[in-house]
């Protein structure tokens, strides 16, 4: 559960506060929109071209990682990326289907491939460890979040580096997701014509959970539902100091200028 806050807050604090929290349970398993096979194969046309993980190369070879654990890889495009470049790549995740994306991609059979969490992984002394886009912010409760943060840092060697990226609070990008929010159409390979429609959205800070209609040109539609945790810095920093980690840097992210957090711990 949240801690209470102090009595005067931190500003990511007071942007948050004029929306009332709610409690939830952590979901079990991951989100349709990564289980689902038919939404798993739409994923990476939705999200067009993965820019945003140019700087996880750039960090990677700026701290010298020639083994790297990708936490939640989805359908590995970023695992297969750094499994280029050369580096031993481990990818994790609980979405089969998504997995079976990641297999078919080049280099695919240089990375190796875990059906699970965090806490699947064996002691892998690896170099480095990342979450990537949204990673890091679907565990919606602090114990799920530190849990998480502990099979990480078992995995990695004595000041292996976690890095990873969260959305910043007072930035407030729920707003703008609403303020966008309309009918989008996407030629999936295939697939053919698929349209997202956003459904249902609720603000129950520090938790978003939005809602999202797929319909196939088959006449087939399905929905999938996920949910974000927004935590402050001193929150991050707080997390991965019980949980091993000695914070070394928190740098913006370069191509979403003060939008987020790119935080880089060591284990210590």
């Amino acid at each position: 559960m949240p801690k209470p806050k102090p009595t005067d807050p931190t500003p990511a604090e007071a942007a948050l506060s004029d929306t009332a929290t709610t409690s939830r349970v952590q979901p079990l398993g991951p989100d349709a929109i990564y289980a689902e096979p038919r939404l798993a194969a739409c994923y990476d046309t939705f999200d067009g071209e993965r820019d945003d993980l140019d700087h996880y190369q750039r960090i990677l070879a700026e701290l010298g990682a020639r083994s790297v654990i990708d936490v939640g890889c989805g359908t590995g495009s970023l695992a297969a990326r750094l499994a280029a470049d050369g580096l031993r790549v481990t990818g994790v995740d609980p979405a089969r289907a998504s997995l079976d994306i990641a297999r078919a991609k080049p280099h695919a059979d240089a990375v190796r491939w875990i059906h699970g969490t965090a806490s699947d992984l064996p002691a892998l002394e690896a170099d480095a460890a990342v979450m990537t886009g949204n990673v890091a912010q679907v565990f919606v409760t602090d114990e799920a979040w530190e849990e998480t943060l502990r099979a990480i840092r078992a995995a990695l060697r004595r000041g292996g580096a976690l890095v990873f990226e969260a959305r910043r609070p007072e930035r407030r990008a729920w707003e703008d997701w609403q303020a966008d929010a309309e009918d989008q159409v996407h030629e999936v390979p295939g697939l053919g014509r698929v349209i997202t429609r956003p459904r249902a959205f609720e603000v129950a800070l520090p938790l978003v959970t939005f809602t999202d209609e797929f319909s196939f040109a088959d006449g087939t539609t399905l929905t999938s539902t996920s949910t974000l945790r927004w935590r402050d810095e001193a929150e991050l920093r707080a997390a991965l100091t019980v949980t091993g980690f000695a914070v070394e840097e928190v740098r913006d992210a370069p191509d979403r200028p003060g939008r987020e957090f790119v935080v880089i711990a060591r284990a210590v």
